[in-house]
């Protein structure tokens, strides 16, 4: 198939890669704030006192506490009552959500996404995730949890291009039976999915998050000797095409993927699909007011 010419496709790169390395990255008293969390000494105060730094980010870490998704018994007002009801970890998680807000609360043309879309699926992936990693007993449900909210970060980054290429990336999915990151990357080069592990590292975030990015389209090729990451990698892999199987903010390339057996089977849910699809519906649906605020 005619596509683009290899010069045109060197630029691409080149400019992918400097997009990365342009790419904002968190701001220092974030890091700061992950870290104290992640200190068993640290206070809630002490946390607040940090975040304080940033009215917006402040007003948006409550906003996400207060929403129907975390059903606190009454309305929290401040950072450091937050961390009292909802815990060290699940701040993070909060925290970290809060702060790639601005990243993709856009509208993202490339991927036929309007904005807010993106972040809408990636609320949705993130939630489904954290549930079932709670549900099967599977890992850390916080890691599951930031791993399904950045899992489509890549896009942020290849959008452009992907807007530039799309009618030969459509050619190849529709005429060729092509999965639309395989596309991508026979196009551009890259794909979403290996930009959003390269932004991970830009953002020195763990291996873990990198991992999932990289490979939450293809679970299969995890190098083994990350072997340890693999389960939790099946839960975002399962999570995202679940979700964008009940249309969670799905744009051009949602339907354009399928589940890995292997991963159902690693999970022990190859048998439980349609009911852990209604699981995802009743989760969804009490989001669906929480997708509206942002």
């Amino acid at each position: 198939m005619e596509g683009l010419d290899d010069r045109t496709r060197d630029l691409i790169q080149r400019r992918v890669l400097k997009r990365v390395k342009d790419i904002p990255s968190l701001p220092q008293f974030v890091i700061e704030t992950l870290k104290k969390l992640d200190d068993p000494t640290s206070s809630a105060s002490n946390v607040g006192k940090i975040l304080s730094k940033d009215d917006g980010l402040v007003m948006r870490i409550l906003r996400l506490a207060n929403s129907a998704y975390y059903g606190l018994p009454r309305r929290i007002s401040g950072v450091s009552e937050a961390i009292s009801f909802l815990g060290f970890k699940t701040v993070k998680s909060i925290v970290l959500a809060a702060s790639v807000y601005k990243f993709m609360d856009s509208s993202f043309t490339g991927y036929s996404l309007d904005r807010g879309e993106l972040w809408k699926h990636s609320q949705g992936v993130a939630a489904a995730s954290r549930h079932l990693s709670e549900k099967l007993r599977i890992g850390d449900p916080e890691e599951a949890y930031i791993g399904g909210l950045l899992h489509d970060i890549g896009k942020i980054v290849l959008n452009d291009y992907v807007r530039f290429g799309y009618s030969i990336i459509l050619r190849l999915v529709e005429d060729d039976g092509v999965q639309f990151c395989e596309a991508e990357k026979q196009v551009l080069g890259f794909d979403h999915a290996q930009v959003g592990g390269l932004v991970m590292e830009q953002w020195n975030l763990p291996d873990s998050y990198s991992y999932i990015t990289t490979y939450h389209h293809s679970p299969w090729e995890l190098p083994e000797s990350a072997g340890e990451h693999q389960k939790v990698l099946d839960i975002v892999h399962v999570s995202n095409i679940m979700c964008l199987m009940l249309g969670i903010g799905m744009g051009a390339d949602g339907m354009q993927y399928t589940i890995s057996t292997d991963s159902l089977e690693r999970l022990g849910i190859a048998d439980k699909t349609e009911s852990i699809m209604a699981e995802f519906v009743d989760l969804v649906s009490s989001m669906e007011n929480d997708f509206k605020d942002n």
